[in-house]
């Protein structure tokens, strides 16, 4: 049984596709629930893993997505780290819109994921968080990464 599910909607030209669950050796059966389309936003908010295989299972599918426009929103950083340490991982010409980076706060042992957008905290060549991040207390919170490391798919930062 697969451990993802996998939603579809149309929203003009686009297929919004949201994955929920985990990537892993079943998504090859889920996949196949994927309609093709000349516009893709995959909406992965509700991504919990990817495991080795799930990885090899996700590069054969999305590698046939070719002559597609894909992107990708609400990017978690299981998604992140894979677009960082494994080549091709995303199709070629596909674009991360959105992603979570996690914040921490050492004094109250709080954490947060706080959404970068494109265009925002975010460009093709640069990154600029948020001047301040503070948990549901007020506290200040620090970013949780080493942000050379996990910005690497920004060209440029």
């Amino acid at each position: 049984m697969s451990r993802i599910e996998v939603k579809t909607t149309v929203e003009g030209q686009t297929l919004k596709v949201a994955l929920v669950g985990a990537i892993d050796e079943t998504f090859s059966q889920s996949s196949g629930q994927i309609p093709k389309a000349e516009s893709i936003e995959f909406n992965l908010a509700g991504l919990k893993s990817i495991n080795s295989t799930g990885i090899r299972e996700w590069i054969k599918y999305s590698s046939g997505l070719s002559g597609s426009t894909i992107s990708f929103v609400h990017c978690p950083k299981v998604f992140i780290d894979q677009v960082n340490m494994v080549q091709g991982f995303t199709p070629s010409g596909s674009r991360i819109n959105s992603f979570y980076v996690p914040y921490y706060n050492e004094d109250n042992d709080t954490e947060k994921n706080v959404l970068f957008t494109f265009g925002k905290e975010f460009t093709d060549s640069a990154v600029k968080p948020p001047p301040e991040v503070k948990d549901d207390t007020g506290a200040a919170m620090e970013i949780d990464i080493i942000e050379s490391k996990y910005f690497k798919f920004i060209k440029g930062s």
